[in-house]
């Protein structure tokens, strides 16, 4: 997969890249990214050496039909992990489980701490469920991850990607060994959590929004619901204004119609009178 897609990848959208030398040549590390594109989980593995294995919605490999199924033999090939994000606490356990196989293998775990693609190109609060359970759990070292401007590259909506150079801030290996044995006390996974989003605010240069992507996610489908609900119903009012309209000018036509008539019978009644 690296030869077939990694090697295209980089000649076509020529990736730059800054700290790859904080990524260790061999060992367990999880890399922490954020994440604007789709297209996040193919140029950071492409640009390096080892594998770098990410979790996945289940309903990648669960859609029905041939695009279907051939989205599930790409992740099954790459060594993407499903996870099932149903059910009371979501993807936190799966994802806790996946990330300490992965690092008990000695190989490089990649996850999105913001649990989801960021909306509108803003860095969203870190869920603390896998990032931090897996780091203190495992002891492994998290390096922060900033993908840049790869949500430009085919926005939403978008069939054909735009060809432009994205890239890839890599900072330094965050030591977590301090909290060992206290991955089960959320006040310090959510310090680890919000650390790490610091880091990769800097990397990133993203304004921060302290909320998480999925409420965000609801807000704006909200926003864009109560905005076609407002533009239906003000089509519904306009539409009503205008029969009312020509309802008023017919009855006004029919009433000028009808005295024009009266008047005439008036005339003709009086020149009858008159001869």
């Amino acid at each position: 997969m690296k030869v077939a897609i990694g090697g295209p990848l980089k000649v076509t959208f020529r990736p730059w890249v800054e700290g790859l030398e904080h990524i260790p040549a061999e060992g367990p590390a999880i890399l922490a990214s954020n994440h604007l594109s789709f297209s996040d989980s193919f140029f950071l593995p492409a640009i390096l050496d080892r594998k770098v294995t990410f979790i996945a919605k289940a309903e990648y490999f669960t859609t029905p039909g041939v695009k279907g199924r051939l989205t599930a033999a790409f992740f099954k090939g790459v060594g993407q992990l499903p996870v099932d994000r149903s059910g009371a606490r979501g993807a936190g356990e799966a994802a806790v489980k996946s990330g300490m196989d992965v690092l008990e293998r000695g190989e490089l775990f990649g996850i999105y701490p913001e649990g989801t693609r960021s909306p509108d190109g803003r860095l969203y609060r870190g869920k603390p469920g896998g990032l931090a359970r897996v780091a203190l759990a495992t002891g492994a070292p998290v390096i922060p991850v900033a993908m840049i401007d790869t949500e430009k590259i085919q926005p939403p909506g978008q069939v054909m990607p735009k060809l432009m150079r994205p890239g890839i801030r890599i900072g330094k290996p965050l030591d977590f060994s301090r909290y060992h044995g206290m991955d089960h006390d959320r006040f310090v996974l959510r310090a680890v959590t919000d650390e790490v989003m610091y880091e990769i605010m800097k990397l990133s240069g993203q304004e921060y929004v302290d909320i998480y992507a999925t409420a965000a996610k609801r807000q704006i489908a909200d926003a864009a619901k109560a905005d076609r609900e407002a533009e239906k119903a003000a089509k519904a009012v306009l539409a009503q204004a205008e029969k009312d309209q020509a309802k008023k000018e017919k009855e006004e036509a029919e009433a000028a119609a009808e005295e024009e008539t009266e008047e005439a019978e008036t005339e003709e009644a009086e020149g009858r009178e008159a001869q």
